[in-house]
């Protein structure tokens, strides 16, 4: 990054609501940052908020050319619990960029260098969803981070001028390889406003005007996409690499994806903001419409590991919780995390490893094929029979006119635990629940079939990664008010 500032200022390297930003200036705003940041005591992280724009990754830039651990905080959520983050972290002093325009440097090659590198030390502090309670902090040290963009650049060919797109929020670990590893290898970073994120028009005007050749995006956006694409008659052809993750793609998406991005590689990447990315499968077009994707092959240096309650690690065919070690993750939680028992050794001491508990449901076929049945908090009993909710929201969305699904299981005073479900039908479609039932009742055993299902016409509410927000559905569809 500070030779393309040196050699080529003015070549850019972020494009934001319409502006370009050359390396140039970038590192010149960082360098001013960095002035900042020395008279700020380094012996405590630093905490920003993770608002989308060029400033903020001058800032982030700056930290971490400094060696100098930063907390990206969520712009979502409440002072309090950015608060309890803060707090937990150490965070003693928190940030906003420099009010100021971009401008170019008055001499060229006048960036600064980085500081010497220190491989354990923290060098970015992520946080997880917090779907599941108060978001957990994630520090990822600078080797890890180091060793995640080597390969992300590697694979996805990523060099000096290659255009990304990047949609997450600064704050999710799909930034490492949208923002960080493209910034590292001198490339071009085209920021989707967040404001407009939900907007399928502008999405596509953005990559057609810009012509990204990675893309890396969680399935709404896809949906958006595509759903744009064939109002309009229109194709992407400048994508190479189009990566998915995050949540499972429905198989009719699925097959609209070729003729959508007609130029791209597709890529199935799996991965958790603990381990970062540790899975990719390339799709061939061959893949049965029925099945979840597979997760496909381990990156390089990473392991994993199928774990039974019952027998422990396990090899051949079988449904276990998959356990994950990789070069790029953290060694732990900071905070009233830290404890958690999901970092843990080989649970059959066959090596000195840090592993992973995923809380992953993963499916092995006879054939050593890997693939996603659910979660391992999401197993429930309906009428004593165990139920995976989310294979039900599978075969759900294996329906040609279902673009979204959410099966949440409710308590009942008389059998304890009832699956609802929500499906949103695709237009002029007519989609009813009666043949939505018997699409259900032949894919399915008896107790797995909803003892509710509602059809809808509008699209199901998110969170800001993207998923479901099943909370939210239940507020929505399923009080006594609805």
């Amino acid at each position: 990054m500070l030779d393309r500032a040196r050699r080529t200022p003015g070549a850019a390297a972020l494009v934001w609501r319409e502006q370009e930003i050359g390396y140039g200036a970038l590192l010149h705003r960082a360098d001013a940052e960095r002035a900042r940041l020395a008279r700020i005591p380094a012996d405590a992280p630093l905490g920003v908020s993770a608002v989308k724009s060029p400033a903020v990754i001058a800032l982030v830039l700056a930290a971490l050319l400094e060696r100098r651990p930063v907390l990206l905080s969520s712009p979502q959520l409440g002072a309090e619990v950015t608060g309890r983050l803060y707090a937990s972290a150490g965070v003693e002093h928190v940030l906003a960029p420099l009010d100021a325009p971009f401008a170019e440097p008055a001499a060229a090659g006048r960036c600064a260098d980085a500081a010497p590198p220190s491989d354990g030390a923290p060098a970015l502090l992520l946080t997880t969803s917090g779907s599941t309670g108060t978001p957990k902090i994630v520090p990822l040290s600078a080797g890890a981070v180091d060793r995640f963009t080597r390969w992300a650049a590697d694979s996805f060919g990523i060099g000096p001028g290659t255009t990304v797109l990047n949609y997450a929020p600064l704050n999710f670990d799909l930034c490492l390889l949208d923002v960080w590893t493209t910034l590292a290898r001198g490339g071009r970073v085209v920021l989707a406003d967040p404001d407009r994120a939900a907007q399928g028009g502008y999405l596509l005007d953005l990559l057609l005007r810009h012509r990204p050749e990675v893309v890396q995006a969680v399935p709404m956006f896809y949906r958006l996409l595509a759903d744009t694409a064939r109002e309009r008659g229109a194709a992407v052809p400048g994508v190479r690499h189009a990566l998915f993750t995050g949540d499972a793609l429905p198989a009719p998406l699925r097959a609209e994806l070729p003729g959508l991005l007609p130029g791209a590689r597709l890529y199935n990447l799996y991965g958790c903001t603990e381990t970062n990315d540790s899975f990719l499968y390339e799709l061939t077009g061959a893949e049965d419409p029925a099945l979840p994707l597979p997760l496909g092959s381990p990156l390089p240096g990473v392991g994993a590991l199928l774990v039974d309650p019952e027998q422990g690690v396990f090899q051949g065919p079988g449904t276990g919780e998959l356990y994950v070690t990789t070069p790029f993750q953290t060694e732990g939680y900071l905070g009233a995390a830290a404890g958690s028992a999901v970092f843990t050794d080989h649970p059959a001491g066959a090596d000195g490893r840090r592993w992973f508990r995923s809380g992953d449901l993963v499916t092995r076929s006879g054939d050593g094929t890997l693939r996603l049945a659910g979660r391992t908090d999401f197993q429930v009993k309906v009428r004593g029979v165990r139920i995976n909710p989310q294979e039900t929201e599978h075969v759900l969305l294996e329906h040609p006119a279902v673009l979204e699904a959410a099966v949440v299981a409710l308590p009942d005073p008389v059998a304890g635990r009832l699956l609802h479900a929500v499906a949103r039908r695709a237009p002029g479609s007519g989609l009813n629940s009666l043949t939505l039932r018997g699409h259900l009742a032949r894919g399915l055993p008896r107790a797995a079939v909803p003892s509710v299902l509602r059809i809808t016409d509008g699209p199901l509410p998110r969170t800001s990664t993207g998923k479901v927000d099943r909370d939210q559905v239940v507020r929505t569809h399923f009080t006594k008010e609805n």
